[in-house]
Parts: C-alpha cells; structure tokens; sequence
C-alpha cells in the first residue's frame, strides 16, 4: 500500500485552534441557586441562552464532589450547551467524562504546563540547533463586510480586524482576532481580540449589544450604562475591566 495517502481517502484532520468560548465561573454548587438565577438572566439577555456552549469554570468551589450532571440539566434546560469543565478535584474530572465532557486543567495550573513546556522545548532547540534570524511579519489583513449580519450568522475575522459596513441584528454574532468596527446598529454579540489581544476594541455608531467582549473579559446588555445604549460607542480592556464610552 503507498504510504501517500489521497486525499480524497482523508476523513479528518486534526488542526489546532482558539475558539471564543463563554465560560460559566460558578460561585455555587447548588443546581437550585443557578437555576434561579439562570432564569433571572434568560429574562433579561433571552438571545444569549441561543443555545450557547459553554465551559462550566469550578474553580471557586471547594468541593470535591459536585452534583455536575443536575448542573448541566439546569444549563441545558435554559438552552445553553456545557462542553466542558475547568478545574475541580479527581472526582469532579471523573464526572465530566462520564458525562461526556471535557475537562481542563485550572487557569494557573494550564499556564504553568504550557510555560514548562516552551522553556523546555527553548532550552532543547538551543543545545542542538543553531539560532535562526527572525522574520518580520506584514500586519494581518483587515476583513469587510458590506450589508447586515443577520440573526443566526456569524461572520469573522481570525487573523486581523473587522469592518462591518452595516448592522449585526440581535440573534447574530460578529469577532476578529483584532479589532471590531460596526458602521451601524450593534444589537448582537461582537468579540474581539479572540486570540487573547487586549489591545483590541470594539467600536460602534449604536450601541444596543447582546454581548461586548474584549479578549475574553465580557459584558452583557444588563451590565451597560443605560446612558450609552443607543449612541456611538466603543469599547476597550482597561484596568482589568471592559470600559464603554461615548465614541467621539
């Protein structure tokens, strides 16, 4: 048999990625609480829960044992999708395979395994290679969209900033590993700095968003100033916070 495989006879591929991912950072354990206040949330913010995936953080719990499964009934119960658990003891990680869902590692204990990894591949590539120059990289290319994004659509940028030469109605969603730049009604979801950019913003001519994120850290409609709802806005991280304020 050749070992050059067609690639018609290719099923799959495997590819890395940084997908945005709403994370649920639970502060309680009890599914009766959540759901109280899951139902609080649905009222106020009805196309956020569009069937949204999202990771259900326990990092703040104490517990070595949660009621994970009745956690995830109450989730999917208000039409958001748990794909996977971060953080919790042995059983907890237990529980989200059973369950079949992922699990990662805590924030601080992800960050130390990836550092020890690239010093270690660094400390390993300079004892056997010789160092290569470096090559500047062009800035990435900006992505236009001319008309509205529509509910249910998604349009996006993974290298570079958006423009969006018109609307993103309620139900749509826009992001860009930069910056976001709507020359209209933002009345959807928009997400910049996707790859983690805390530089990126989020620019507006009417600000009426489902949901404002900037490189992870989110707001929803609730958590805007009523002042700025309806006017040119834009939107930045600063001072560990999403900062809103008229565009001038």
């Amino acid at each position: 048999m050749s070992l050059n495989a067609n690639s018609a006879d290719i099923a799959f591929t495997f590819k890395g990625g940084m997908l945005p991912m709403t994370v649920m950072e639970l502060s309680s354990a009890d599914p009766e609480h959540i759901r109280c206040q899951l139902s609080g949330k649905l009222s106020q913010s009805p196309a956020f829960f569009q069937h949204t995936p999202v990771v259900l953080s326990v990092e703040k719990l104490d517990e070595p044992h949660l009621a994970l499964e009745r956690i995830c009934a109450v989730c999917r119960d208000h039409k958001l999708l748990p794909v996977a658990v971060r953080g919790g003891a042995e059983p907890v990680r237990q529980s989200a395979w059973a369950l079949g869902l992922g699990w990662f590692a805590p924030v601080e204990e992800g960050r130390s395994k990836i550092l020890e990894s690239v010093n270690s591949s660094t400390a390993t590539d300079a004892a056997n290679e010789e160092p290569e120059p470096v090559e500047q990289v062009g800035t990435a290319a900006t992505r236009l969209f001319r008309g509205t994004v529509r509910s249910g659509q998604q349009v996006s940028a993974a290298e570079g900033d958006l423009i969006v030469i018109g609307a993103v109605n309620a139900g749509a969603e826009v992001l860009a590993a930069g910056s976001i730049h709507i020359y209209g009604a933002l009345r959807g979801r928009a997400l910049a700095g996707i790859h983690g950019n805390t530089q990126s913003g989020i620019y507006c001519r009417e600000l009426e968003a489902e949901l404002l994120s900037v490189a992870g850290n989110y707001k929803r409609l609730e958590d805007i100033d009523s002042q700025l709802l309806g006017r040119a806005a834009e939107v930045h991280f600063a001072q560990e916070q999403l900062e809103i304020k008229p565009l001038v």
